[in-house]
């Protein structure tokens, strides 16, 4: 795996990891105030074409777009979107991404949050309000608008089992209990799982959900059982970044109490 350019601005630091000829893996580690957090949007790509799983929060928008220059996507149209789930560090910055002719693919449980018809699962009142203020004037604008519920968001509904032609083949996985609607994405060539949030890497170990994130947690547990159909060489966490190892063993041991 080859590690490409690190760049960084006063709040940022960001780079890529190209997994392998079809999927590169992107660290934005994002900085507010004394804390941090650190996420891993993926892109796949085809000869002509590439998309973006997850869009980060809304101030990922420039850090991405400019990893995505580096690795020579700006040169690919047209290009999608897809979110692995509601939460707003993966669709935060969802308004800034769509444009004309840009899909938007999520799961059918998540489309109504995703949208604004109902409000996010885990995003408080308090909790909007602290990010609106902490932001640009247009950018906290166009994060009301976008999920106001007046916006149709999601243009492209998925479902279980479902196959996308992206990057030579892409298995929709529904794993619900973190969200309604959480998917899970099995890149079949590369034998890559984007796992999204449902299941994490801390300190090298490849763990489930966090519970705190995770309203339910045995749907969360039960889910991951899914996953063991598929020969899995690569995970990529959306917290924690890469992960690799004998996958389903670690699987089975996430899941023998249930």
């Amino acid at each position: 795996m080859q590690k490409l350019k690190e760049v960084s601005q006063s709040n940022l630091l960001w780079h890529n990891v190209k997994i392998s000829e079809h999927i590169e893996m992107l660290e934005v580690t994002v900085r507010v105030g004394a804390n941090q957090m650190v996420i891993h949007p993926s892109v796949i790509r085809d000869e002509q074409a590439y998309v973006l799983v997850d869009t980060g929060m809304p101030d990922c928008h420039g850090p991405i777009t400019k990893l995505l220059t580096e690795a020579g996507f700006d040169s690919l149209a047209p290009y999608s979107i897809i979110v692995t789930h509601q939460d707003v560090d993966h669709i935060g910055g969802l308004p800034e991404f769509q444009g004309e002719g840009v899909d938007v693919y999520a799961h059918t449980d998540d489309q109504p949050y995703i949208d604004g018809l109902k409000p996010l699962i885990k995003f408080s009142g308090e909790m909007k309000t602290r990010l609106l203020t902490s932001l640009p004037q247009n950018l906290a604008a166009a994060f009301e608008s976008a999920f106001s519920g007046k916006v149709k968001n999601v243009t492209r509904l998925l479902e279980d089992g479902e196959k996308l032609p992206f990057g030579g083949g892409l298995t929709v996985i529904h794993t619900p209990g973190h969200t309604p609607g959480h998917i899970c994405l099995y890149h079949e060539p590369s034998k890559t799982l984007i796992a999204g949030d449902a299941m994490v890497v801390e300190n090298g170990k490849l763990q489930g959900p966090r519970s705190t994130a995770t309203p339910d947690m045995k749907t969360a547990l039960a889910s991951l059982r899914k996953l063991q159909a598929y020969p899995i060489d690569t995970v990529i966490c959306y917290h924690g970044g890469l992960f690799q190892g004998d996958v389903h063993a670690v699987i089975e041991q996430l899941t023998e109490s249930l």
